[in-house]
Protein backbone atom coordinates (compact mmCIF):
# COMPACT_ATOMS: atom_id res chain seq x y z
CA UNK A 1 0.00 0.00 0.00
CA UNK A 2 1.52 3.53 -0.56
CA UNK A 3 1.15 6.68 1.56
CA UNK A 4 -1.51 8.01 -1.21
CA UNK A 5 -3.85 4.83 -0.99
CA UNK A 6 -3.08 5.28 3.19
CA UNK A 7 -3.84 9.03 2.66
CA UNK A 8 -7.23 8.14 0.47
CA UNK A 9 -8.70 5.17 2.88
CA UNK A 10 -8.06 7.06 5.68
CA UNK A 11 -9.73 10.26 4.70
CA UNK A 12 -12.91 7.97 3.80
CA UNK A 13 -12.76 5.54 6.84
CA UNK A 14 -12.81 8.71 8.95
CA UNK A 15 -15.69 9.97 7.06
CA UNK A 16 -17.70 6.98 6.72
CA UNK A 17 -17.02 5.15 10.13
CA UNK A 18 -20.44 7.21 12.05
CA UNK A 19 -22.35 7.89 8.86
CA UNK A 20 -25.03 5.33 8.11
CA UNK A 21 -23.71 4.21 5.08
CA UNK A 22 -20.75 1.52 5.74
CA UNK A 23 -17.84 2.33 5.89
CA UNK A 24 -15.86 -0.86 5.46
CA UNK A 25 -17.90 -0.91 2.49
CA UNK A 26 -16.59 2.54 1.14
CA UNK A 27 -12.96 1.06 1.96
CA UNK A 28 -13.88 -1.90 -0.22
CA UNK A 29 -15.43 0.12 -3.21
CA UNK A 30 -12.46 2.55 -2.76
CA UNK A 31 -9.97 0.51 -3.45
CA UNK A 32 -12.25 -1.45 -6.06
CA UNK A 33 -12.98 1.87 -7.97
CA UNK A 34 -9.37 3.03 -7.63
CA UNK A 35 -7.91 -0.47 -9.53
CA UNK A 36 -5.89 -1.02 -6.20
CA UNK A 37 -6.04 -3.39 -4.03
CA UNK A 38 -8.56 -4.25 -1.20
CA UNK A 39 -6.65 -3.20 1.71
CA UNK A 40 -8.83 -6.03 3.55
CA UNK A 41 -10.23 -6.21 7.04
CA UNK A 42 -7.51 -6.33 9.35
CA UNK A 43 -6.70 -2.62 8.00
CA UNK A 44 -10.07 -1.52 8.43
CA UNK A 45 -10.33 -2.87 11.72
CA UNK A 46 -6.90 -1.18 12.73
CA UNK A 47 -7.84 2.35 11.24
CA UNK A 48 -11.44 2.01 13.20
CA UNK A 49 -8.98 2.31 16.25
CA UNK A 50 -8.37 5.68 15.10
CA UNK A 51 -12.42 6.94 14.99
CA UNK A 52 -13.00 4.98 18.17
CA UNK A 53 -10.27 7.08 19.53
CA UNK A 54 -12.36 10.18 18.49
CA UNK A 55 -15.60 9.06 19.93
CA UNK A 56 -13.96 8.23 23.50
CA UNK A 57 -12.58 12.15 23.47
CA UNK A 58 -15.79 13.49 21.91
CA UNK A 59 -18.18 11.44 24.75
CA UNK A 60 -15.20 11.61 27.43
CA UNK A 61 -17.36 12.83 30.26
CA UNK A 62 -20.18 10.55 29.49
CA UNK A 63 -17.39 7.47 29.18
CA UNK A 64 -15.90 8.72 32.51
CA UNK A 65 -19.04 8.23 34.39
CA UNK A 66 -20.27 5.38 32.91
CA UNK A 67 -17.15 3.53 33.83
CA UNK A 68 -16.58 5.37 37.39
CA UNK A 69 -20.04 4.60 38.15
CA UNK A 70 -19.98 0.98 37.15
CA UNK A 71 -16.34 0.03 38.48
CA UNK A 72 -18.05 1.35 41.95
CA UNK A 73 -21.29 -0.54 41.41
CA UNK A 74 -18.86 -3.54 41.97
CA UNK A 75 -18.29 -3.12 45.47
CA UNK A 76 -21.28 -0.95 46.29
CA UNK A 77 -24.59 -2.64 45.90
CA UNK A 78 -26.42 1.14 46.37
CA UNK A 79 -25.09 2.64 43.56
CA UNK A 80 -26.37 -0.79 41.13
CA UNK A 81 -29.49 1.20 40.47
CA UNK A 82 -27.29 4.26 38.82
CA UNK A 83 -28.18 4.65 35.58
CA UNK A 84 -24.77 5.09 34.06
CA UNK A 85 -23.86 1.74 36.06
CA UNK A 86 -26.76 0.08 34.31
CA UNK A 87 -25.40 1.71 31.03
CA UNK A 88 -21.59 0.28 31.58
CA UNK A 89 -23.49 -2.99 31.89
CA UNK A 90 -26.10 -2.73 29.08
CA UNK A 91 -22.63 -1.97 26.69
CA UNK A 92 -21.23 -4.94 27.87
CA UNK A 93 -24.30 -7.09 26.95
CA UNK A 94 -24.76 -5.41 24.00
CA UNK A 95 -21.08 -6.25 23.02
CA UNK A 96 -21.50 -9.97 23.24
CA UNK A 97 -23.50 -10.94 19.67
CA UNK A 98 -21.11 -9.22 17.66
CA UNK A 99 -18.04 -10.92 19.73
CA UNK A 100 -19.63 -14.05 19.36
CA UNK A 101 -20.93 -13.91 15.97
CA UNK A 102 -17.63 -12.38 14.77
CA UNK A 103 -15.65 -15.27 16.08
CA UNK A 104 -17.80 -17.96 14.11
CA UNK A 105 -17.92 -16.37 11.35
CA UNK A 106 -14.78 -15.65 11.07
CA UNK A 107 -13.29 -17.05 7.63
CA UNK A 108 -17.25 -15.32 5.82
CA UNK A 109 -15.89 -11.80 6.59
CA UNK A 110 -12.94 -12.18 5.31
CA UNK A 111 -14.36 -13.89 2.21
CA UNK A 112 -17.30 -14.14 0.88
CA UNK A 113 -18.74 -11.29 2.75
CA UNK A 114 -16.48 -8.89 0.75
CA UNK A 115 -18.13 -9.44 -2.59
CA UNK A 116 -19.69 -6.39 -4.41
CA UNK A 117 -22.85 -7.64 -5.22
CA UNK A 118 -23.14 -8.87 -1.44
CA UNK A 119 -22.50 -5.49 -0.29
CA UNK A 120 -24.70 -3.71 -2.99
CA UNK A 121 -27.66 -5.43 -1.72
CA UNK A 122 -26.54 -5.02 1.74
CA UNK A 123 -26.27 -1.36 1.17
CA UNK A 124 -29.70 -1.17 -0.77
CA UNK A 125 -31.77 -3.48 1.58
CA UNK A 126 -30.74 -1.42 5.38
CA UNK A 127 -31.01 1.41 3.22
CA UNK A 128 -34.58 1.07 2.75
CA UNK A 129 -34.80 -0.27 6.47
CA UNK A 130 -33.13 2.92 7.99
CA UNK A 131 -36.00 4.58 5.76
CA UNK A 132 -38.76 3.29 7.50
CA UNK A 133 -36.95 3.41 10.85
CA UNK A 134 -36.59 7.17 10.17
CA UNK A 135 -40.34 7.63 8.95
CA UNK A 136 -41.66 5.91 12.04
CA UNK A 137 -39.18 8.18 14.03
CA UNK A 138 -40.84 11.51 12.37
CA UNK A 139 -44.32 10.44 13.35
CA UNK A 140 -44.58 9.05 16.58
CA UNK A 141 -44.19 5.07 16.30
CA UNK A 142 -44.83 3.94 19.54
CA UNK A 143 -48.56 3.95 19.11
CA UNK A 144 -51.33 1.95 16.97
CA UNK A 145 -53.72 3.55 14.16
CA UNK A 146 -55.81 6.47 15.72
CA UNK A 147 -53.74 6.48 18.60
CA UNK A 148 -51.91 9.21 20.23
CA UNK A 149 -48.39 8.89 20.08
CA UNK A 150 -46.17 8.62 23.06
CA UNK A 151 -42.85 11.11 23.19
CA UNK A 152 -39.88 8.31 22.17
CA UNK A 153 -37.17 6.75 24.43
CA UNK A 154 -34.31 8.80 26.04
CA UNK A 155 -31.42 6.77 26.48
CA UNK A 156 -31.95 7.35 30.04
CA UNK A 157 -35.06 4.36 29.46
CA UNK A 158 -32.63 1.78 28.30
CA UNK A 159 -33.27 -1.54 29.54
CA UNK A 160 -31.80 -4.82 29.33
CA UNK A 161 -33.60 -6.37 26.51
CA UNK A 162 -33.10 -3.13 24.23
CA UNK A 163 -29.28 -3.24 24.90
CA UNK A 164 -29.60 -6.92 23.62
CA UNK A 165 -31.14 -5.90 20.44
CA UNK A 166 -28.96 -3.17 19.94
CA UNK A 167 -26.11 -5.63 20.26
CA UNK A 168 -27.83 -8.39 17.97
CA UNK A 169 -28.53 -5.06 15.30
CA UNK A 170 -24.39 -4.04 15.86
CA UNK A 171 -24.04 -7.59 15.10
CA UNK A 172 -25.08 -7.26 11.39
CA UNK A 173 -22.05 -5.07 10.60
CA UNK A 174 -19.88 -7.55 10.48
CA UNK A 175 -21.63 -7.72 6.66
CA UNK A 176 -19.90 -5.05 4.98
CA UNK A 177 -22.08 -2.60 3.12
CA UNK A 178 -24.21 -2.80 6.77
CA UNK A 179 -23.26 -0.12 8.65
CA UNK A 180 -22.86 -0.23 12.59
CA UNK A 181 -24.32 3.16 13.03
CA UNK A 182 -27.29 2.85 10.66
CA UNK A 183 -27.98 -1.21 11.71
CA UNK A 184 -27.99 0.16 15.57
CA UNK A 185 -29.64 3.65 14.95
CA UNK A 186 -32.26 1.79 13.14
CA UNK A 187 -33.01 -0.54 15.74
CA UNK A 188 -33.43 1.96 18.07
CA UNK A 189 -35.70 3.98 15.85
CA UNK A 190 -37.94 0.74 15.98
CA UNK A 191 -37.63 0.18 19.46
CA UNK A 192 -38.72 3.96 19.79
CA UNK A 193 -35.76 6.20 20.46
CA UNK A 194 -35.00 9.56 19.82
CA UNK A 195 -32.87 9.56 17.62
CA UNK A 196 -30.19 11.26 19.27
CA UNK A 197 -30.84 8.41 21.91
CA UNK A 198 -30.21 5.80 18.87
CA UNK A 199 -26.70 7.50 17.94
CA UNK A 200 -25.33 8.03 21.30
CA UNK A 201 -25.80 4.53 22.55
CA UNK A 202 -24.85 3.38 19.32
CA UNK A 203 -21.09 5.37 19.24
CA UNK A 204 -21.09 4.24 22.87
CA UNK A 205 -21.62 0.74 22.03
CA UNK A 206 -19.05 0.49 19.35
CA UNK A 207 -16.05 1.32 21.64
CA UNK A 208 -15.68 -2.17 22.86
CA UNK A 209 -16.04 -4.47 19.61
CA UNK A 210 -14.10 -1.68 17.84
CA UNK A 211 -11.02 -2.08 20.24
CA UNK A 212 -10.61 -5.13 20.43
CA UNK A 213 -11.55 -5.82 16.95
CA UNK A 214 -8.86 -3.83 15.95
CA UNK A 215 -6.33 -4.74 18.81
CA UNK A 216 -6.66 -8.79 17.29
CA UNK A 217 -6.03 -7.59 14.05
CA UNK A 218 -2.76 -5.64 14.71
CA UNK A 219 -0.75 -8.81 13.84
CA UNK A 220 -2.54 -9.03 10.20
CA UNK A 221 -0.88 -5.77 9.25
CA UNK A 222 2.44 -6.27 7.46
CA UNK A 223 1.38 -9.85 6.57
CA UNK A 224 0.59 -8.35 3.06
CA UNK A 225 0.42 -5.54 1.10
CA UNK A 226 -0.67 -3.85 3.79
CA UNK A 227 2.14 -1.87 6.30
CA UNK A 228 3.16 -0.24 9.44
CA UNK A 229 3.95 2.86 8.64
CA UNK A 230 0.55 3.74 5.89
CA UNK A 231 -1.75 2.13 8.14
CA UNK A 232 -0.64 4.15 11.33
CA UNK A 233 -0.44 7.14 8.88
CA UNK A 234 -4.14 6.30 7.73
CA UNK A 235 -5.20 5.31 11.38
CA UNK A 236 -4.27 8.88 12.57
CA UNK A 237 -5.95 11.04 10.02
CA UNK A 238 -8.91 8.57 10.35
CA UNK A 239 -8.80 10.19 14.24
CA UNK A 240 -8.97 13.42 13.13
CA UNK A 241 -11.76 13.40 10.27
CA UNK A 242 -13.78 11.61 12.71
CA UNK A 243 -13.44 13.52 15.47
CA UNK A 244 -15.30 16.37 13.14
CA UNK A 245 -17.81 14.13 11.76
CA UNK A 246 -18.93 13.40 14.99
CA UNK A 247 -19.85 16.52 16.03
CA UNK A 248 -21.44 17.54 13.02
CA UNK A 249 -23.44 14.02 12.59
CA UNK A 250 -25.08 15.13 16.27
CA UNK A 251 -25.98 18.25 15.45
CA UNK A 252 -27.36 17.34 12.21
CA UNK A 253 -29.79 14.18 13.48
CA UNK A 254 -31.06 16.54 16.06
CA UNK A 255 -33.08 18.44 13.76
CA UNK A 256 -33.04 16.67 10.54
CA UNK A 257 -33.56 13.97 8.72
CA UNK A 258 -31.43 10.31 7.24
CA UNK A 259 -33.16 10.41 4.09
CA UNK A 260 -30.28 11.69 2.19
CA UNK A 261 -28.26 8.67 3.98
CA UNK A 262 -31.12 6.68 2.65
CA UNK A 263 -30.91 8.03 -1.05
CA UNK A 264 -27.28 8.02 -0.90
CA UNK A 265 -27.53 4.00 0.09
CA UNK A 266 -29.95 2.78 -2.61
CA UNK A 267 -28.35 4.51 -5.31
CA UNK A 268 -25.07 3.91 -5.13
CA UNK A 269 -25.91 -0.23 -4.29
CA UNK A 270 -27.88 0.38 -7.44
CA UNK A 271 -24.48 1.82 -9.47
CA UNK A 272 -22.21 -0.82 -7.61
CA UNK A 273 -24.70 -3.86 -9.44
CA UNK A 274 -24.51 -1.72 -12.50
CA UNK A 275 -20.94 -1.52 -13.24
CA UNK A 276 -20.79 -5.24 -11.96
CA UNK A 277 -23.30 -6.31 -14.31
CA UNK A 278 -21.51 -4.74 -17.44
CA UNK A 279 -18.03 -5.81 -16.42
CA UNK A 280 -16.65 -2.75 -15.46
CA UNK A 281 -16.20 -4.34 -12.13
CA UNK A 282 -15.57 -7.74 -11.16
CA UNK A 283 -17.23 -9.34 -7.88
CA UNK A 284 -13.86 -9.81 -6.34
CA UNK A 285 -12.02 -6.99 -7.64
CA UNK A 286 -9.08 -6.48 -6.17
CA UNK A 287 -9.79 -8.76 -3.08
CA UNK A 288 -7.62 -9.91 -0.38
CA UNK A 289 -8.17 -11.32 2.92
CA UNK A 290 -7.15 -10.67 6.55
CA UNK A 291 -8.99 -9.96 9.50
CA UNK A 292 -12.72 -9.21 10.90
CA UNK A 293 -14.27 -5.77 10.91
CA UNK A 294 -17.32 -3.78 11.37
CA UNK A 295 -18.68 -1.20 10.06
Amino acid sequence: MSWFEAFILGLVQGLTEFLPISSSAHLRLTAAFAGWQDPGAAFTAVTQIGTEAAVIIYFRKDIWRIVSAWSRSLVDRSMRRDHDAELGWLVIIGSIPIGVLGLLFKDQIEGPFRDLRLIATTLIVLGIVLGIADRLAAHGGRSGKGKRARPRKTIEELNVKDGLLYGCAQALALVPGVSRSGATISGGLFMGYTREAAARYSFLLAIPAVMASGCLELAEIGEGHVSWGPTVFATLLAFAVAYAVIAWFMSYISTRSFMPFVIYRVVLGIVIFALVATGVLTPNEGASSGGVSSG
